[in-house]
């Protein structure tokens, strides 16, 4: 299995528009972070995690071909703007789209059109599936179990599939939930900057995190650019948990 991070950014990306700070005019291509989203791919399985507002500028770069799912963990707009864009695939037929209940409802409230019961020609053409924590799906060859994380007060997913456990937008998680994280081998999860913050996690939290799950390589995700330089703030962690970067690839398992 394969995950190309498309996006390792916060809501307002870096470098953050109208920003002139340290990290904003760093010319290090690994400082340019579009919004999050992640791309899982097997030899037969094609699966999407989120389509932010970026997502033209992010799949561009990669190979057209089918997309057989797309998993969303939470209603918020940097995290499904991209949906309309989805459009091109539709070619290979309709687009499965999964997600929580108050996620599916924001998608029915941003995409009115492609839900009509008379579409227009051209509109994504979308199976919307609500999904719910701890019951598990399967998208091809791919076993994916939802997990419950809070984003402040509001509950949203995190998935995982296999030996990778991908979360973002994570403030506090219930410690029942650690259950289900349990061997796991490659952590992704988001730390937006050094300073606190109501509804993410800090990277001393993100740290913190990763050593209470256990994984043999962590990588953080959802990071403004208050976080400083990606270079600097690798030096300073430890090999084992380290910042992605936009266009990465990992393979896992």
């Amino acid at each position: 299995m394969r995950l190309t991070f498309l996006g390792t950014g916060t809501s307002c990306g870096v470098p953050t528009i109208g920003c002139q700070c340290y990290t904003c005019s760093s010319e290090d291509p690994h400082d340019k972070r579009l919004r999050c989203s992640a791309l899982i791919e097997t030899e037969t399985t094609r699966v999407l995690i989120d389509c932010g507002p970026d997502f033209r500028q992010q799949i561009m770069s990669q190979p057209f071909r089918k997309i057989d799912g797309i998993l969303i963990t939470h209603a918020h707009y940097d995290h499904m703007g991209g949906m309309d864009d989805i459009r091109p695939y539709c070619q290979f037929g309709e687009i499965n789209v999964y997600a929580d209940p108050i996620a599916r409802q924001g998608l029915l409230q941003m995409l009115p059109y492609c839900f009509a019961e008379h579409r227009y020609p051209g509109v994504p053409a979308i199976q919307l599936h609500e999904i719910h924590k701890h019951e598990p799906l399967h998208i091809g060859d791919l076993d994916i179990f939802p997990i419950e994380v809070m984003h402040h007060d509001l509950p949203i997913l995190g998935y995982r599939i296999g030996a990778l456990a991908y979360i973002t937008d994570m403030k506090t998680i219930d410690e029942g939930e650690l259950d289900y994280l349990r061997d796991v081998d490659t952590l992704v999860v988001n730390a937006l900057r050094q300073r606190p913050h109501h509804s993410h996690q800090t990277l001393d939290e993100a740290v913190a995190f990763a050593r209470k799950v256990g994984a043999r390589q962590t990588w953080l995700i959802h990071s403004c650019h208050d976080i400083g330089r990606h270079e600097e703030v690798n030096a300073s962690l430890s090999s084992d948990i380290q910042m992605a970067y936009d266009g990465q690839i990992i393979e896992i398992g």
